[in-house]
């Protein structure tokens, strides 16, 4: 670990700004939270804007939207700034022309002249003899005299690392144990391009230095590239910083999570009606757990901030389980604070063409229907009926129902009772309905089953006396009198 923090432990999440907050992404920077936090820490965001073919206008500023409503902090950053700026690799290009010129003195990097259509050729001929396709090291070589001629002549060029042969390089890795990788069959990577735009290897490894950056916490994807990391660190005499690769997010048939097999933005959960305790709470929960013994399944973000340890998260893939994020989402919908769920749910009533003005009336049919609600974009399905001048049953089962003598009795007795009604609510539709009961001897789903039906068009759902509340003592009789 760097010893020059005075102990302090930093961490970052460095997104490139290519798009949509990925699942992953979101997962990799809340760990790095939980961690930051959980140690006392900072939590840094670095942008890795280097790639400025693959820059989305807008990523960054969504990107940390994101964040923020997911009560995802950071200490240092290109809103916050700090001390170790600027947050923007593109605007650090001098740093990385620094460091790669002292590479090149010390003998660890070296430039290489190869055009596109070389490099190609080298790789169609190791891909006909069966061997591994990386460069084959042909510039490696050139005698000082050689590469100032070439310079002279303005001929294009990368530096490349020069990598160290037959040696091996071993790591240990927080999650996944001690690594070995023999140097031979890693790649003499490009450290800077002909643009001068460094590549991930050479930026990474210089700021996170520079950042005074003791722990990386990313995606085991990025493990392959760690031996690259410890030659440039060892390189330049710089500590190597602790590392942890948290486990692949997988989908339910074990493939790496991918947009082809369903969501992968968080924007998307987000726009769906996912609530953000409940996105915190299932990701953290994509590779780490609380330890054996601990039952509790729903953790505030103070909760996981005291509970997280990068011992508890497991090497092997996290299954991303839709069903499980469901259920979950349905738990804290069902227990979530009225007013504050009322708020969220205003957009969902003004989709599904119901009047939000009056919130009091949103919140009661809230109630009525929150506990059948997976996700808040579920709200129009669930309230359609409300809206609807006729109700249509949903097959010829329920209509026979409706159409019965005994139906057509219970309706014309409790159109009877309401209509002396001023006004519908639950316990003087329970006493109609009760007194209906007595009147034609009907009781159980004989009583029930018909006027749940005519009311909303199915058989199960919600508690009939708020039904009938919000439906309201016009609407109700409407209903009914259809059928008789």
């Amino acid at each position: 670990m760097n010893n020059n923090n005075n102990g302090e432990v930093r961490v970052r999440f460095a997104p490139s700004p290519t798009g949509f907050v990925h699942i992953g992404s979101l997962r990799t920077a809340l760990f790095n939270y939980l961690f930051a936090k959980h140690s006392g820490g900072k939590n840094i965001l670095r942008i890795e804007d280097t790639d400025q073919t693959r820059k989305v206008e807008g990523a960054v500023e969504n990107l940390i939207r994101v964040m923020g409503k997911l009560g995802i902090e950071f200490d240092e950053g290109p809103v916050q700034g700090g001390d170790f700026g600027p947050y923007y690799q593109s605007q650090r290009l001098d740093f990385y022309k620094k460091y790669c010129d002292e590479l090149l003195a010390k003998g660890s990097a070296y430039y290489a002249f190869e055009t596109s259509h070389e490099l190609d050729e080298m790789r169609k001929l190791q891909q006909l003899e069966g061997r591994q396709t990386m460069y084959d090291r042909r510039a490696r070589d050139l005698s000082e005299d050689e590469v100032q001629e070439n310079l002279k002549k303005g001929l294009p060029y990368v530096i490349r690392l020069k990598v160290p042969l037959n040696e091996e390089i071993r790591f240990n890795d927080l999650i996944k144990g001690t690594i070995r990788i023999e140097t031979n069959i890693i790649d003499d990577q490009i450290l800077l391009k002909s643009d001068g735009f460094p590549t991930y290897h050479l930026a990474n490894v210089v700021d996170d230095h520079l950042m005074k950056i003791t722990h990386i916490i990313r995606g085991e994807e990025w493990v392959t590239s760690v031996p690259k990391h410890i030659i440039i660190y060892n390189a330049l005499g710089w500590e190597v910083p602790e590392m942890a690769h948290v486990p692949l997010i997988l989908n339910s048939d074990k493939s790496k999570l991918s947009k082809r097999q369903g969501d992968v933005a968080v924007e998307d959960f987000l726009q769906k009606g996912y609530l953000k305790e409940t996105l915190t709470n299932f990701i953290a929960f994509l590779g780490w757990n609380p330890g054996e013994g601990e039952e509790q399944e729903f953790f505030s973000m103070e909760e996981l901030i005291k509970k997280f340890t990068l011992e508890k998260v497991q090497s092997s893939g996290a299954v991303f389980n839709v069903d499980k994020l469901n259920w979950m989402n349905n738990e804290y919908i069902k227990n979530y604070d009225p007013d504050k769920l009322t708020e969220l749910a205003l957009p969902y009533f003004s989709k599904a063409g119901i009047e939000i003005s009056n919130t009091e009336r949103i919140k009661k049919i809230l109630s009525l229907v929150r506990v059948y609600l997976n996700k808040l974009e579920d709200i129009p399905d669930n309230i359609s009926f409300l809206e609807r001048k006729e109700i249509e049953p949903d097959n010829d089962n329920l209509k026979e129902i409706l159409n019965s003598e005994s139906s057509k009795k219970v309706f014309e007795k409790l159109s009877e009772k309401i209509s002396l009604l001023d006004e519908l609510n639950p316990e003087n539709y329970k006493t109609a309905v009760s007194e209906v009961q007595k009147d034609t001897g009907l009781k159980g789903k004989e009583l029930f089953k018909p006027i749940r039906i005519a009311l909303t068009g199915s058989e199960n759902g919600p508690e009939l006396p708020l039904i009938a509340e919000i439906l309201g003592k016009d609407k109700v009789l409407d209903l009914l009198k259809r059928w008789f």
